[in-house]
């Protein structure tokens, strides 16, 4: 079997090989030829199923949830793929943009360079490259992570513990790198913007010996943006570049590496006080910021891999991984902490900080997946170890006056123009100093029980091992052989609808620490799941409608700050409950027209039954489409609609005013933000793409969730606009 087949049209691929063998001693044991399973439509590209190629807004199929290539049908889970054309069309760049725009997804931009992300009420914290987890040193994304990197991401929303090791309930984040191509293709975009917004990207792709088979791809890009805030700008500059071989007809070999550069002025360390002394809301203008001008916030992150897949006798393949991920952050930050004055807007404080900080992750990850027969009839199976280290360093300095609690008052924030005397921040370095280890084996079945009835177990079993010193106390701990078993059920009631169910128990170890500097327990639970999957248009168009239940033990919850720091300490609540319904339809509705529209209502429920996590919307909506303009070859036309209903956030007590001793509640009302497309192509090879974002220029609270002890938080972007210029070959 080939493995540099061609990249540019699908091909239709048995998951059993044509059941030609079998696991060794099963296949005697039957009587009769084993019935096959159902066939997958996938993309003929190394193993992978590509979107670029299909200009379309769903993909063949994903391997996040299972790593076996399963259609939308076969996955008992909610899934959302974005691929590279939604993307395009919509100028989502980052991946900020891209999980904006997903299913029951919201980002928590708790500041301009550092975000966290939310799905069914919880933090997301398993994130994939290929399909291989890296372990979540934090709950959070530092700087931008830009997306000319992938071909589509791929987010499977609920506990996803058997591929990732931590069940966490949220949603499992799955990155799918560009891989070489065997013709030569060729991109390059530029695009100018508000806030003088400048970026180039460039994606060369082809064989690179003569007989083809070895193939490489370069992509490289630069950006440099403004902001509507004020003295805000950010500049990244972005390399990856990977390289394939076919050391035989069977041996595929991919060597590659990425390096991103996110370099930021002025960015915001906390954001803007949401409430006066009295207990009234603030209304800042959206450009106010709290960074002073000598502030810098620098982020690099550099990705290498190894991968090589074998294809085996009877339809089976081995992979192994070998992934290594560097994330440095740099930065001196000014935080301002306090409840301002409704009248003088007094009350302000400076808390400076110089913080770096350096994670190094190595994950190895094998595997071998295919199929085996029992009981006359074809099942598949994949089996698997996996093996990481993360080795965490941070260091924070400061200024002596700071440390000893002297803290300097600012002006009003309408008066701060950022103009500060940076301190010399030099005295009392404290930090971290930590590594974490995970071992896991992990095991799934596909079972063919009938025609119509598929079930899917598994169970992965891991051991965790963490010890450091974290600002000066020795912490260890250790989870020994720890289970989180997934089971899963589709029936097919006929060519186009399955009904689903499944069950995942929940364990996530946690990074919060408590007043004592202890970590939190693990949090653990259990996750359901029921649904209905349909395709529609001749496969062109996916729906999902789901219901899930999720219930968890030991969450954290943030509770306050260290003394003399800006380090948050947590509490664990027991007894959260998570349920809710979420729907999706997403595809090529005609030959002119795709579609991507999701909706999520979620309920979140302490252990007496009250509403919890207040500041996540109870219902979210999505809906984007494009439309190619009959009579005007090339034009097509588009619209985005992001809506959520009313947040809000308990902060404390007024202290000041009628109201005092009564508590603050911030309220962010629903809102939407409406954003619309143009894109021509204007002659052989060339394209323009106008995005204006924003249209209505709605102001709105970008994040409520709690940062410390009470929320702090920033406006949204106002009404702006993007044009790039393409040139595809």
């Amino acid at each position: 079997m080939s493995l540099n087949p061609e990249p540019r049209f699908r091909r239709k691929t048995l998951i059993t090989a044509m059941m030609c063998a079998t696991l060794p001693g099963l296949a005697a044991a039957q009587g009769s030829e084993p019935k096959a399973l159902e066939a997958l439509d996938v993309t003929a590209s190394r193993g992978q199923v590509a979107s670029e190629a299909t200009e379309s807004y769903i993909s063949g199929a994903s391997t996040t949830s299972m790593k076996m290539e399963l259609s939308h049908r076969e996955v008992p889970q909610a899934v959302t793929v974005i691929t590279r054309e939604q993307m395009d069309d919509f100028a989502q760049n980052d991946i900020n943009d891209v999980l904006e725009g997903t299913t029951g997804v919201t980002v928590e931009s708790v500041e301009t360079d550092r975000t966290y992300y939310t799905s069914r009420g919880f933090d997301i914290n398993n994130f994939q490259y290929d399909g291989v987890g890296m372990p979540a040193v934090y709950d959070n994304v530092q700087g931008e992570l830009d997306t000319a990197f992938f071909d589509r991401v791929e987010v499977v929303r609920g506990a996803n513990g058997l591929m990732t090791g931590s069940g966490s309930p949220a949603a499992t984040v799955n990155f799918i790198r560009k891989r070489p191509t065997a013709d030569t293709n060729a991109s390059v975009a530029v695009t100018g913007g508000s806030w003088d917004k400048k970026r180039i990207v460039g994606d060369v792709s082809g064989a690179v010996s003569e007989s083809g088979a070895v193939r490489g791809r370069v992509v490289a890009g630069y950006e440099d943006k403004g902001s509507y805030l004020d003295r805000y700008n950010n500049e990244k500059q972005m390399f990856y570049g990977v390289l394939e071989a076919d050391l035989t007809d069977t041996t595929l070999l991919t060597l590659g590496h990425a390096i991103q550069t996110s370099d930021t002025d002025s960015p915001l360390w906390g954001a803007l006080p949401l409430f006066y002394s009295d207990g009234s809301a603030t209304d800042f203008a959206r450009s106010t910021s709290t960074a002073s001008d000598w502030s810098y916030w620098d982020n690099t992150q550099h990705n290498s891999f190894v991968e090589l897949r074998q294809e085996l006798a009877g339809g089976w393949r081995a992979t192994g991984t070998v992934f290594r991920l560097e994330n440095e952050s740099d930065s001196e930050l000014l935080y301002q902490f306090g409840t301002p004055d409704r009248q003088t807007g007094q009350g302000l404080f400076a808390y400076p900080s110089q913080y770096d900080l350096d994670v190094e992750q190595w994950v190895v990850d094998a595997y071998a997946t295919g199929p085996f027969t029992l009981a006359d009839r074809t099942h598949e199976l994949v089996v698997g170890v996996n093996w990481s280290r993360s080795e965490t360093e941070d260091e924070s300095r400061f200024d002596y006056n700071y440390t000893q609690g002297v803290f300097v008052p600012l002006p009003p924030l309408n008066d701060w123009d950022g103009n500060f005397a940076k301190p010399d921040l030099v005295y009392a370095p404290s930090g971290s100093d930590w590594t974490d280890r995970e071992t896991s084996t992990y095991a799934a079945a596909r079972w063919s029980l009938t025609d119509q009835l598929t079930a899917i177990t598994g169970l992965r079993l891991t051991w965790l091992d963490n010890k450091g010193e974290s600002y000066g106390a020795t912490k260890e701990s250790s989870y020994d052989a720890v289970k989180t078993p997934y089971a899963g059920l589709i029936y097919d009631i006929n060519d186009d609808h399955s009904v689903y169910a499944s069950y995942t128990e929940i364990f996530t170890p946690q990074t919060e620490v408590d007043i004592n500097r202890d970590r939190l327990d693990p949090i653990d639970g259990v996750n359901y799941e029921l649904g209905l999957k349909s395709e529609f248009q001749n496969d062109r168009v996916n729906t999902t409608i789901a219901l899930f239940q999720t219930e968890q033990k030991n969450v954290a919850e943030a509770e306050g700050v260290f003394a003399g720091t800006n380090d948050s300490y947590y509490t664990a609540v027991d007894g959260l409950t998570s349920q809710g319904v979420e729907a999706e339809i997403v595809g090529d509705l005609t030959d002119r027209i795709q579609l991507f529209a999701g909706y999520t209502y979620v309920d979140i429920e302490d252990k007496d039954g009250k509403g919890a996590k207040s500041f996540v919307p109870e219902h979210l909506a999505q809906l984007r489409a494009t439309w190619k303009v009959p009579g005007v070859e090339g034009l097509k036309l588009g619209g985005k609609v992001r809506w959520q209903s009313e947040i809000t956030q308990e902060q404390g007590v007024a202290t000041t005013g009628p109201n005092a001793g009564e508590t603050i509640v911030t309220e962010q009302d629903s809102y939407a933000v409406l954003d619309l497309m143009a894109s021509y192509d204007f002659a052989r090879h060339w394209n323009a793409t106008l995005n204006v974002n924003n249209v209505t220029d709605e102001k709105y609270i970008e994040s409520l969730k709690k940062f410390g002890a009470s929320a702090q938080g920033f406006y949204g972007e106002p009404a702006n606009a993007s044009l790039t210029v393409s040139w595809v070959y």
